[in-house]
């Protein structure tokens, strides 16, 4: 499985590229975010256009990640700007339609890898129209906060079990597309334990998915250095436990996911 770190701090990022994170994630996407998620206990980064270059430059393993803002009039602009900066793959965030996918791919024209953020109720309708395009698609990743949302759920983990997720996944398998799912916390931690967050990964195919903020949270540590040390630890567990699990699929996991979530949602 890929892993992501989101972040625009350079020793950082130098840290997750030499701990094997598969992506460093710029987060450029500020567009009607506060809006959608500023009520919600979640992080609305505040990255630059000046990062790109910053933690390209510290690379040697890690691919550089740039998630951008959704179709707006200024796209062709700020896309340019990022893939001539450095990004090695552009994403595009809450689009709702074929067109606007089209138009992404289009901008990018062979320049990056195109990554799609599906998190919207009208994309996972459309999606078949979108899906047109999946040649030119290099990975689809799927948004649970912003997902569940648009369906007016109440709990970021219900669409595992509401059956959306099986759909969207049916969906990208019949056209080869690799996808990935939301976050996933250190171990032994987030709402449901990731552990068993990391099961329905393996139940559904999921090849990526996000380090969540109790990785990158630097003031439980008293200084730097030690959360550094501490992130590079936590990502050598994850990894080492997803190699301890060799793609095998849980039953009673599963089982016990479902049951937690269904709680939560009451």
């Amino acid at each position: 499985m890929r892993l992501m770190c989101i972040t625009n701090n350079v020793e950082l990022a130098l840290v997750a590229d030499e701990a094997g994170v598969d992506y460093i994630f710029i987060d450029l996407e500020i567009i009607g975010k506060v809006e959608r998620q500023g009520h919600l206990d979640t992080v609305i980064s505040k990255h630059s256009i000046s990062d790109v270059s910053k933690v390209a430059n510290v690379l040697t393993n890690s691919q550089l990640l740039v998630r951008v803002n959704p179709i707006h009039e200024n796209s062709k602009k700020e896309i340019d700007n990022v893939i001539e900066f450095g990004a090695s793959i552009v994403m595009l965030p809450y689009f709702r339609s074929a067109w606007e996918v089209e138009k992404f791919i289009e901008i990018v024209n062979g320049r990056a890898k195109v990554f799609l953020l599906l998190e919207t109720k009208e994309a996972v309708e459309s999606i078949d129209s979108i899906l047109e395009y999946s040649s030119y698609i290099d990975a689809v990743h799927v948004g649970l906060n912003d997902l569940h949302l648009s369906y007016n759920m109440s709990f970021m983990f219900e669409p595992f079990v509401s059956g959306h997720l099986e759909f969207i996944v049916d969906k990208l398998n019949d056209k080869s597309i690799p996808f990935g799912i939301g976050g996933v916390a250190e171990l032994g931690r987030g709402d449901i334990p990731s552990e068993l967050v990391l099961n329905e990964h393996i139940k559904l195919g999921s090849s990526m998915a996000i380090l969540s903020r109790s990785f990158t949270n630097e003031s439980e540590y008293k200084n730097q250095k030690g959360f550094l040390e501490a992130y590079r630890s936590k990502v050598i567990a994850i990894k080492k436990h997803i190699s301890s699990l060799g793609g095998e699929f849980c039953g009673e996991s599963s089982i016990l996911f479902k049951k937690l979530v269904n709680e939560k949602v009451g």
